[in-house]
């Protein structure tokens, strides 16, 4: 039996998927996937979902940068994904971990004022003292321009995607630096939800 223990190379990853309500939505995908720059990390499309890996700061700059090109479009889109370190069992295969954290795709995205509704969960499965992180980081995201309300097993945020995103990433950097070895984050966002201009 194999002994499966948390990794020290620290490779993050996700695995995504992006839903345009469109019947454009190969185009829509295929469009935003062109505009991003994915040269400093390993990245896989299946028939399901797509798999990034490298260091946190590039698999946050890209999954943020391929939702805001396809958003961009006026398109309602909704994207799931589960953000993922230190899992037992992972290895270093199918990766590339970039030798610097800059990451390729901020200054283009990061102007893109999109608008987007958020639920994430936070799961610590290698210990740390995660609850104090947790109620820590929801107090700091409300300094970041994002409205935050509890929903049930999850929180809620909405407001600009860049400052959803750039709380996420946070969020999940210090769970990590707290001390648990292996951290799950699972994020569901809606964009141009037509929905919302029912209300």
């Amino acid at each position: 039996m194999t002994n499966f223990v948390c990794g020290s190379n620290r490779i993050a990853g996700c695995s995504f998927s992006i839903h345009p309500m469109s019947d454009d939505f190969i185009n829509i995908i295929l469009g935003a996937l062109k505009e991003v720059d994915t040269s400093k990390v390993w990245m896989e499309t299946d028939d399901v979902t797509t798999l990034v890996r490298g260091r946190i700061p590039h698999i946050f700059d890209i999954t943020k940068a391929i939702l805001l090109h396809a958003a961009k479009t006026g398109v309602h889109v909704a994207f799931e994904a589960t953000y993922s370190i230190g899992c037992p069992g992972d290895t270093a295969g199918d990766v590339y971990l970039a030798e610097d954290d800059h990451v390729l795709n901020k200054e283009k995205v990061d102007v893109i004022k999109q608008k987007a509704a958020t639920k994430f969960a936070l799961y610590p499965l290698g210990g740390g003292d995660y609850m104090e992180q947790i109620y820590a980081q929801i107090e700091a995201m409300k300094g970041r321009g994002v409205a935050v309300s509890s929903t049930h097993y999850a929180t809620r945020l909405d407001g600009e995607v860049v400052n959803i995103f750039n709380g996420l990433e946070q969020v999940f950097i210090d769970m990590e630096e707290s001390g648990s070895s292996h951290t799950v984050m699972t994020v569901s966002m809606s964009v141009n939800s037509p929905l919302k201009s029912m209300k």
